[in-house]
């Protein structure tokens, strides 16, 4: 099916009174991280639904839906690259990453990476060289910045820790509060398979860790524990 048709038929899904939230909850407003996004206002598990319904796809298709102005369409998209990535072999997931990597202006709000960067980019780079992290963790792009850290989530649910931390040290002072939470977020993570480390981490830097990833790294100690973080009795 052509990329058009699958946009009227989303198109032909939305809801106005919903697209007028997703507009004010990710921040489209002039100067906001999310400026000049448009919604069709579909709810995430429908927009999944839709990309069962056209997981066979080709590629092609996907990146153009991949560049479409409306944000459901892009998420459409980007489900569809994992479940293709999910289904394909060693070549046809490389071809992915690529894609994806060369399309990252369009993974442009926090939801789109995150539904997408580590199922791809940490899936793929889970027995590779991972210096693409690295070089993504320094990027301008704010999102390729958030893709480098949410991609070490699929380290992490093995135990793998060590770019988490390398990478969350590295973008300790970055400027974005997107960033903060993602730092904080998967350091959180990092503390569910191996505490002391992410404490020892923690007690390194929390004196000058923004409030906020902080706040989301502390989130599931006991809350005398995390006082003594918030009020810097450590």
């Amino acid at each position: 099916m052509a990329a058009d048709s699958i946009v009227k038929a989303l198109q032909a899904l939305g809801n106005s009174e919903i697209a007028s939230h997703s507009q004010r909850f990710f921040k489209t407003a002039k100067g906001e991280y999310g400026e000049g996004d448009i919604f069709l206002g579909i709810r995430v598990p429908v927009v999944r639904q839709q990309a069962r319904k056209y997981k066979h796809e080709p590629l092609a298709t996907v990146i153009e839906l991949l560049h479409s102005q409306y944000h459901e369409v892009r998420l459409l998209a980007l489900v569809m690259l994992v479940q293709q990535f999910q289904r394909g072999d060693e070549g046809q997931q490389r071809v992915i990453v690529d894609a994806y990597l060369a399309n990252t202006a369009f993974i442009n709000n926090w939801d789109l990476v995150d539904t997408s960067a580590h199922k791809i980019v940490g899936a793929y780079l889970v027995d590779q060289p991972r210096d693409l992290l690295y070089d993504l963790a320094q990027s301008e792009l704010l999102w390729e910045r958030r893709i480098a850290i949410i991609a070490t989530f699929w380290f992490i649910k093995d135990g793998d820790i060590n770019d988490a931390l390398a990478l969350a040290k590295m973008l300790l002072q970055d400027e974005h509060d997107l960033l903060h939470k993602a730092v904080g977020w998967v350091l959180r993570e990092v503390g569910k398979k191996d505490l002391p480390t992410m404490e020892a981490f923690l007690l390194q830097h929390y004196a000058h860790m923004p409030r906020t990833m902080l706040r989301y790294a502390i989130e599931k100690l006991p809350e005398d524990r995390r006082q003594d973080y918030l009020q810097g009795r450590l």
